[in-house]
């Protein structure tokens, strides 16, 4: 096992530098928020009876972690279309978000189309490309941003940007402060396992040494398991690194 402290090795095994993008996480979500509180919104879009998100790979995964958030909270269907066609159920009170981080996908550009012909509302999340510039000859809302890295690393964007507009639009309850305390929480963890603590006070390298030559399989109930105190969805600041009982969400078991 490489040794955890040696920062220099860090750069050797990750040249795309995907520990800089993580940690690079919570301004992702605060700047993405953000940009969603001053899109311009049709007043229509508010009335939409179902939305459904165009998008592939890493830009699809905003729209998939959105619905398990707010599946419980949202009154309209939502869908998620990874393809080039898209259901025959989409009309008029479909409001469509493409989302596609190059704004050159095939799939999300076809898919974009269809939704027009069918009659949808339309928005669009992407950094520019042929999406942005179909957005602009549709005078659909364009919400853009300016980030370099692969599109599975701009999560924050594709999750946050998305989560804005379907609170802007009244389609979920606000989550402007529990987006503010997730922000703190990330914010107050890096300093605390960010790569230069050391292993004895760093939980993130422990639970990596403790992993090191098994094969790690992650399970868990639903996000909002209620904590019969707070009557809310509970959570938990600090990672188990020690012994702990197999009955704790956070426990972790090897062999």
């Amino acid at each position: 096992m490489i040794d955890l402290d040696n920062v220099a090795s860090y750069r050797e095994l990750d040249p795309d530098d995907m520990l800089g993008r993580i940690s690079e996480l919570p301004m992702q979500c605060r700047d993405a928020w953000a940009n969603a509180q001053s899109l311009d919104l049709p007043e229509s879009y508010r009335r939409a009876g179902k939305v459904i998100f165009l998008g592939m790979g890493g830009s699809a995964i905003g729209g998939a972690l959105l619905n398990d958030l707010v599946r419980y909270e949202c009154a309209v269907p939502i869908l998620i279309n990874r393809d080039y066609t898209v259901p025959a159920c989409v009309d008029a009170q479909t409001l469509a978000i493409a989302n596609s981080y190059s704004g050159n996908t095939e799939e999300t550009l076809m898919s974009l189309e269809q939704v027009v012909e069918q009659g949808a509302m339309v928005m669009v999340i992407t950094t520019d490309g042929k999406l942005a510039q179909r957005a602009r000859e549709l005078k659909a809302p364009l919400l853009t941003f300016n980030y370099k890295s692969s599109p599975r690393a701009a999560l924050g964007y594709s999750f946050i940007s998305l989560l804005g507009v379907m609170c802007r639009l009244g389609l979920v309850p606000d989550k402007a402060a529990d987006l503010s305390e997730a922000i703190t929480v990330m914010e107050d963890w890096q300093a605390e396992i960010k790569e230069s603590v050391p292993l004895e006070k760093n939980a993130a390298k422990q639970l990596a040494t403790r992993l090191h030559g098994h094969l790690p399989v992650v399970y868990g109930a639903n996000y909002r398991a209620r904590s019969p105190a707070a009557g809310k969805p509970s959570s938990t600041r600090t990672p188990n690194t020690g012994a702990s009982s197999s009955n704790s969400p956070n426990s972790i078991t090897t062999r």
